[in-house]
């Protein structure tokens, strides 16, 4: 079975940075069920092999469980976390992060009519299938190269490339197949999403970020909200909070000056809001603060 080989896997090449010897190929191990916590998703593939994971994108909430994978499309703030792992059963997944450039290549080099049709609408940044058999072999294939260094080098690519084959043309291609297309909206909504992060302390027009996307004002919300699950300030909110949470896991004595550098003006507003958002106010959250951050997608 794949499933029990992945398993197995997982276990003998989990490090505790879910890197692996294979270039944009993680492995985790979760011996624990923890609150829930909040990171970027990151572009990804994430497949468990055992186990169960819960992520909120907005108001939308995905939950995947072992044989199911999750796409992640666009790279947004998450907030998630394992909902069964113990120390006698923990939670094990594959990750695999997505290119566009390598989705682009593969969307080119299909001959006519090898891609099903795409239906109409933006698809949502994220979603959740049941992972094919052939899906899982692939998986399973690229983890026992970790195995082979030297057959690694030559052979891995080639797998992956697999993987993002069976995902294009899979229950999820949708999503998967926008990632590569440069003029899709799902690419025109990722270029205002990487401008919002990279300004994120300052204040915007969403006129002003929807021409930057290339898109109609109109156009810009309706896909944005669609991609994202937020409205454009909402979605800068989450990252104002995400850098502030960051920052003040080495400074945490100075809230007021934190929230003036992702761009609060009002030190009690931050303060609400980090609350709504952490569930506890700056002064109460050194502790959790200060814990590693993992080096894995929170999709993994």
């Amino acid at each position: 079975m794949s499933l029990d080989e992945l398993r197995d896997l997982v276990i003998r090449h989990a490090r505790p940075d879910a890197t692996t010897a294979i270039d944009d190929v993680l492995v985790s191990r979760v011996e624990e069920s923890t609150p829930p916590s909040s990171s970027m998703s990151g572009t990804v593939l994430a497949v468990i092999a055992q186990g169960a994971k819960r992520l909120a994108l907005g108001d939308r909430v995905y939950e995947y469980r072992a044989g199911q994978y999750l796409i992640a499309s666009v790279d947004l703030p998450v907030t998630g976390h394992f909902t069964e792992a113990t120390p006698e059963r923990p939670a094990l997944g594959f990750g695999m992060i997505l290119r566009p450039a390598a989705v682009a290549e593969l969307l080119l080099q299909a001959a006519p009519g090898d891609l099903p049709p795409v239906g109409g609408g933006t698809p949502s940044s994220m979603a959740v299938s049941d992972a094919p058999d052939e899906l899982l072999d692939a998986v399973v294939r690229l983890l026992r190269l970790l195995d082979h260094p030297r057959d690694a080098t030559v052979l891995a690519p080639l797998v992956k490339r697999e993987i993002l084959w069976r995902l294009v043309t899979g229950e999820q291609g949708a999503v998967v197949r926008q990632l590569g297309l440069a003029d899709s909206s799902l690419s025109h909504v990722a270029r205002a999403v990487q401008w919002i992060r990279d300004h994120y302390t300052q204040s915007f027009r969403v006129e002003d970020v929807a021409r930057r996307s290339g898109m109609s004002v109109s156009a810009f919300y309706r896909n944005f909200q669609a991609v994202t699950a937020m409205s454009p300030i909402q979605f800068q909110k989450q990252i104002r909070l995400q850098e502030a949470r960051l920052l003040l896991a080495t400074n945490p004595s100075d809230v007021t000056g934190v929230s003036r550098r992702v761009g609060y003006e009002s030190p009690s507003q931050f303060s609400r809001e980090y609350r709504r958002q952490f569930g506890a106010p700056p002064s109460q959250d050194t502790a959790r603060l200060r814990a590693p951050a993992a080096a894995a997608p929170a999709a993994l």
